[in-house]
């Protein structure tokens, strides 16, 4: 194997490594959500008010982060984000293990978000400048498959350790990351345009076209619903387990379930876009799979633990259609705005969070019932969707060497 090819196997390794501790973290708080505050000292309502509260702001922290390392990505290089990103999410996380009052907890949650913004987005783009065209598919779909297993490993950690612990250990992993980057090289694409006379990482240029900002906005659409499944579904899951009627859920077990599915499915998608030749075709597939679980799971009153959890693993293999829209926002724009929408793109999504909270918060109280609140926010996020899905440009095979006006 030629040093070369060492070299491309090592960004792809290393931006999976890097959205593991993305997902690590994102995902530890809805695991320790519940014995980190009790901890802190608030009751059980309090702690379903203050737990929304944080998931919105660390979701405003990645979407305010996702708009400055993509700017960065573009005008400094794919490398100085992924520097950047994991070592200021690093120093948040060892911070966040001492907090001792929900002020300090939830300003260390924006900045650790605000850090892992950056982390996907610049991994995606690098990996997609760096490989051939025809191996793009699978190399996103490795990234983003093992990825996912960041869950699995926090919901593993905290059986055995404290909360804080489980923080430190993050912040620790995020160190490590740091020293495995410096063999990665940057960019060939990116070098090319870096002394050019076209503007770079203009965020604004998004909005001053429109055909870009529909680019842009389908790509947005495209990922709501996996948020709507992450962050309501399934982080709330205690709450549905008892509108369901179903005692003993757990928020962290069915986290793990949720994400092994999108694991599992990230992979399988990538398969089927090869296969198919289409990222608008294995997408449209995906989400009438994952529509098909959600329905089921809004079809369970009376069920059992199993069940429920074996419909979050379903739900979260449809949801792996997440690896098609983020591809697409790699592959949409051109190299002078790249890392700006393949990194904004998936935070904007994540940022839209606190909205959909919102959204299902209103929706629950006009119609005076949990479980219809959710369920017509999900067909109005899933709608969206589609009709995005439907208008946005094939991109598959597309050659990246290519500038925005």
């Amino acid at each position: 194997m030629s040093s070369n090819s060492k070299l491309l196997q090592l960004s792809v390794i290393v931006s999976a490594l890097g959205f593991f501790v993305d997902v690590y973290d994102l995902l530890l708080f809805a695991i320790v959500r519940k014995s980190s505050l009790a901890a802190l000292g608030l009751s059980p309502a309090a702690i379903l008010e203050e737990g929304e509260l944080l998931i919105s702001i660390q979701m405003v922290g990645m979407l305010l982060g996702g708009i400055f390392f993509g700017v960065v990505g573009d005008r400094k290089g794919r490398l100085q984000v992924l520097f950047g990103s994991i070592f200021l999410y690093s120093i948040a996380n060892l911070l966040n293990g001492m907090v001792t009052d929900l002020s300090t907890y939830r300003v260390l949650r924006f900045v650790a978000g605000f850090g892992l913004a950056g982390e996907l987005g610049a991994g995606l783009t690098l990996v997609s400048e760096q490989l051939p065209k025809e191996k793009r598919s699978m190399a996103a779909g490795i990234i983003a498959g093992f990825g996912v297993l960041g869950v699995a490993f926090s919901f593993l950690i905290k059986q055995y350790f404290d909360w804080r612990i489980c923080f430190y250990i993050g912040g620790v992993l995020g160190l490590l990351l740091l020293a495995l980057r410096v063999r990665v090289y940057e960019s060939k694409l990116f070098k090319d345009v870096q002394h050019s006379t076209v503007g770079r990482g203009n965020f604004l240029l998004f909005f001053t076209n429109g055909n870009r900002f529909l680019r842009y906005l389908r790509c947005i659409l495209m990922g709501l619903p996996v948020w709507y499944i992450i962050g309501v579904l399934v982080t709330f899951s205690d709450q549905f387990g008892q509108a369901f009627g179903i005692s003993g859920i757990d928020p962290g077990t069915a986290m793990v379930a949720l994400y092994l599915g999108i694991g599992l499915g990230n992979l399988l998608i990538s398969w089927l876009s090869d296969y198919l030749q289409s990222r608008k075709k294995a997408y449209f597939l995906f989400v009438a799979f994952t529509l098909f679980f959600v329905a089921l799971f809004f079809l369970q009153e009376g069920g059992t633990t199993r069940t429920f959890y074996w419909l979050c693993f379903g739900m979260g293999v449809g949801a792996g259609f997440n690896m098609v829209y983020l591809t697409m926002g790699v592959e949409q724009f051109g190299t002078n705005l790249r890392a700006t929408a393949a990194i904004s793109i998936p935070n904007m999504v994540r940022g839209a969070l606190p909205l959909i909270l919102i959204l299902f918060r209103w929706l629950r109280e006009l119609s005076g019932n949990y479980l219809k609140g959710a369920l017509f926010t999900g067909v109005l996020l899933f709608v969206l969707a589609i009709i995005a899905a439907w208008q946005i440009r094939e991109s598959y095979g597309r050659d990246l060497d290519f500038l925005e006006e």
